[in-house]
């Protein structure tokens, strides 16, 4: 392979591992933020379910499907940041691709450098490292 085109390539697979690391980023930035809400709507729903009881028996009209909605939701938002996490495993695997597809690349073409043998960024030793391709809300224990 032609030293430029090598040259090129890395170029690209360094640009690529680089998009990648502000998608980390911005998905660490979103999931941070979608915990910090799941914690205080969690919040707010368990004293509104221990005030709940009580005020049941004496106003069994308060149990309204909303209260089963907003449940629904917070499965849901637990099922987000379970995506989140999974999503943010598969970018860091894939980083870790580019980045070492990238050092071998320029260590077989280019070879060591005056500072001595080139580094190479060792790939993962998994396939993939999130098995799961979708996420279903089921039965959860708030965290």
């Amino acid at each position: 392979m032609p030293l430029l085109v090598a040259a090129e390539l890395q170029d690209h697979l360094m640009a690529a591992s680089n998009d990648l690391e502000r998608l980390q980023r911005l998905l660490g930035e979103a999931g941070d933020s979608l915990m910090l809400h799941f914690h205080a709507a969690n919040g707010e729903m368990q004293g509104l379910l221990a005030l709940l009881p009580a005020q049941l028996t004496a106003y069994p009209e308060l149990h309204t499907p909303a209260i089963d909605k907003a449940l629904q939701h917070m499965a849901g938002a637990i099922t987000a940041l379970q995506f989140q996490d999974m999503a943010t495993q598969l970018v860091v695997h894939t980083m870790q691709r580019l980045r070492s597809c990238a050092d071998r690349l320029a260590s077989d073409t280019m070879g060591d450098d005056e500072d001595g043998q080139a580094l190479v960024t060792a790939a993962p030793l998994r396939p993939n490292p999130v098995t799961q391709d979708e996420m279903d809300a089921g039965s959860v224990e708030l965290f």
